[in-house]
């Protein structure tokens, strides 16, 4: 029997707000340990929170991106559970009353869009982290407890690992478009727990329910969940029975291990907090956050598409941070060359920028002087071999192209006299090869090119030197 995935995914991502959610304490990450700490993020007795405005607002800016309904009244609810590192004994999430319900992200696989339904988008507390030392100690770190978080569950609509990956991949674009996550997954600024069953093929019902915990990158989520689906398929074909329970996965073995008995939200005793009030979100507030929203990814993917003739790839791949999109846009208006902007951000830009590990707002060279130097090209002031050796410079030196092709002299040579006597010197010093190329062997051609152009020492108009070499060798 075949059987097919039904995956559903809860994903928790931290807020870049500067303090906690119900307390002053700072957010900042790689302080010494329970160094961001108050009574209130303690569970101190007689301590009261105070809910943070600007997590709100960043919560409800994350459900008006994804079409939510936002609730005018939501509450907050105590989520009681035991573990050393929520010093409370319980978590302020939300239950029953969450602040955003509804809405959707779209995914793009093998070139076709799907909808992936959301079922909530709630605000809550993280809990503090437990590191498990060699020495067979567990030590407790609660800088994070407190911090806001927002919980974004998905509708059980995603039906692949590949799937899964292309969600949580324009999930995490979003958030960063939005500026309210840094999306950091080493850091754990995004964690993501899956839910996922396997059904036979065609069938409605769904089947056990597996949970995945605590996967920390794109890459592990995608083959925890392969390695999932095809544990429970060969279970069932075997004719065994599934237990709902939670799972870890190990990246060392490939493999998922139990961990305990999944809990029932009843296991939980979740009861309204007594410390906060209703949660109050009017209208005239929601339209301000709503039109502060920027233009969101999939929409400016289409622009760039429609506007600037793109191909979907080159698209894609330049609106995966706003930054990069923002330096392409201003490099593409500016050398009137968008095809060439893309390739030079996709290829050189991005090249440089992963080298050293950094970011576009570190880029050393302005995108108004990459157009300049696009613009040398297409005057064919610069051959592309120039080009790369302009902009390496440009890398290191700061300085513009212009101030670079003076300094060294690398304006591009198109002038037919000069190169037809450099032509010229060159067959006449390559009888063997000419004679070669007239007997057929048109791959000599290539020979002849490269020796023109190192002659020239690369400022030969690649074009020009084509066009008069093929004149020469086939009758001079």
């Amino acid at each position: 029997m075949e059987f097919e995935p039904v995956i559903g995914l809860e994903v928790h991502a931290q807020l870049l707000t500067q303090s906690k959610i119900f307390c002053g304490c700072t957010t900042q990450f790689g302080n010494p340990p329970n160094h961001n700490t108050c009574p209130v993020c303690l569970g101190m007795p007689g301590v009261l929170p105070v809910l943070n405005k600007k997590a709100v607002e960043y919560a409800v800016k994350v459900g008006l991106a994804v079409g939510c309904e936002i609730q005018p009244r939501s509450l907050f609810a105590r989520k009681n559970y035991f573990y050393p590192d929520l010093p409370k004994g319980y978590q302020i999430s939300m239950y029953d009353r969450p602040l955003c319900t509804g809405g959707a992200i779209t995914i793009e696989t093998s070139g076709a869009r799907k909808r992936i339904g959301l079922t909530r988008i709630h605000l809550e507390e993280d809990a503090g982290k437990s590191i498990h030392h060699a020495d067979d100690r567990t030590y407790v770190d609660l800088n994070r407890a407190g911090v806001p978080l927002i919980e974004i569950v998905s509708e059980p609509d995603i039906a692949s690992p590949e799937e899964a990956h292309a969600y949580l991949s324009a999930l995490r674009t979003l958030l960063l478009y939005l500026g309210v996550c840094d999306g950091n997954m080493e850091e754990g600024s995004l964690r993501c727990d899956a839910n996922v069953s396997v059904r036979p093929a065609g069938r409605k019902e769904l089947g056990t329910k597996i949970e995945l915990k605590n996967l920390n990158s794109f890459k592990f989520i995608q083959r925890a969940l392969q390695y999932e689906i095809e544990r429970q398929g060969e279970i069932l074909r075997t004719g065994g029975k599934l237990t709902q329970e939670s799972r870890l996965y190990s990246p060392d073995t490939g493999v998922t291990s139990s961990m305990r008995s999944k809990e029932e939200a009843h296991d939980y005793r979740y009861f309204p907090e007594p410390d906060l009030l209703p949660l109050i979100v009017s209208d005239p507030w929601i339209e301000e956050i709503r039109r502060a929203l920027p233009e969101l990814p999939l929409a400016r993917k289409d622009r760039l598409v429609r506007e600037y003739g793109l191909p979907a790839y080159d698209a894609d791949v330049l609106t995966s941070s706003s930054g990069l999109c923002d330096y392409f846009e201003t490099a593409a208006r500016a050398s009137g060359n968008p095809k060439g902007a893309s390739n030079w951000v996709m290829g050189e830009v991005l090249r440089r920028l992963k080298e050293e590990k950094a970011e576009i707002a570190d880029c050393p060279v302005p995108a108004e002087r990459l157009a300049a130097l696009i613009g040398l090209v297409s005057a064919g002031t610069l051959s592309g071999t120039l080009a790369k050796e302009v902009f390496e410079e440009m890398w290191r030196s700061r300085r513009s192209p212009e101030e670079i092709v003076r300094a060294r002299g690398l304006t591009q040579v198109s002038d037919e006299p000069e190169l037809l006597a450099i032509i010229e010197k060159v067959i006449a010093a390559h009888p063997g090869p000419l004679a070669q190329y007239r007997s057929g062997k048109e791959a000599t051609f290539g020979f002849f090119m490269g020796q023109v152009m190192k002659a020239t020492q690369g400022k030969g108009n690649p074009v020009v030197v084509q066009k008069l070499l093929k004149e020469k060798l086939r009758g001079a």
